[in-house]
């Protein structure tokens, strides 16, 4: 089975400037230091919803408004692509994005990416997904990877309480543990080949994951399939950055001491939060 990528250079844009990402809070950071693992001269502008987190209970039209302020923000800082590092705004967001923006700057979701890595790689059988009530209400995974995949069989449970669990920095303890393991252990998932992190806040969490499957199934990092997406991207169009001094920026709709402690845990040091009203 071959996946075909299209790459439309829509801009007058430069290997330079940097790339928007915007999640609703921590989450999307793991997206912004994969990119950074995988690309060390790249810089971004993040964009952290912090005052509507978490995404997964809420509308998607609401959904939709955000994003759009966001992305005419990011717009606003000559990104010359827009990362969307939350897969709820993915699910409910990104077509409209993407049609909004055609002609402007490129988008990449966070779905995209994975829903094909897992149609290619699995012929057959049953692979599960975890995300938010927005993300599994939607059914986005179940009905991009069997469209994909006519053998393959997605099958679905929202955990809407990790994602707070993990804004609160509440992981890698024996609270999260038992949480996890309480979602993991339905019926849902027995007999799945692989599992599908379906919010960029899991990653935090994938160690817990591995653990408690024992590295019998692959737990799949939507994060790492998207920064190498972004990858293809920006060579396919050279414009890959060469050695870049600037740094990289942080807004937040609202402060939070949970955002400002996982800057450190993902770059090494404390970002200068920038915080940032969209919608007075």
């Amino acid at each position: 089975m071959a996946f075909f990528i299209s790459y439309i250079y829509t801009q007058e844009v430069k290997a330079n400037q940097a790339i928007g990402v915007f999640d609703s809070g921590i989450g999307g950071l793991t997206v912004a230091s994969s990119i950074q693992r995988k690309m060390p001269h790249e810089r971004f502008v993040y964009f952290g919803d912090t005052a509507h987190l978490p995404y997964g209970d809420k509308s998607p039209a609401a959904i939709r408004a955000w994003s759009k302020s966001i992305a005419d923000f990011l717009l606003g800082k000559k990104v010359k692509l827009i990362v969307i590092a939350c897969n709820t705004a993915s699910s409910h967001a990104y077509a409209s994005l993407k049609n909004l923006l055609k002609g402007k700057v490129e988008v990449i979701d966070v779905i995209n990416p994975t829903a094909e890595y897992v149609a290619k790689k699995y012929t057959k059988g049953r692979i599960g997904v975890i995300g938010t009530k927005g993300t599994i209400q939607s059914r986005i995974y179940v009905k991009r990877i069997e469209k994909l995949n006519k053998k393959l069989k997605v099958t679905s449970n929202a955990t809407p309480l990790l994602a707070p669990m993990i804004e609160e920095g509440y992981f890698n303890n024996n609270i999260s543990k038992t949480i996890i393991k309480s979602y993991l252990d339905k019926k849902t998932f027995q007999n799945i080949q692989a599992i599908i992190l379906g919010c960029t806040h899991y990653p935090l969490i994938k160690r817990e994951i591995d653990e408690l499957y024992q590295g019998r199934i692959e737990v799949i990092d939507s994060a790492e399939k998207t920064a190498e997406r972004v990858k293809e991207y920006l060579e396919a169009n050279s414009l890959l950055a060469g050695a870049n001094q600037k740094k990289n920026q942080f807004f937040v709709s609202d402060y939070t001491e949970s955002f400002d402690k996982s800057t450190k845990i993902f770059f090494k040091r404390s970002a200068s939060l920038k915080k940032m009203n969209l919608w007075r």
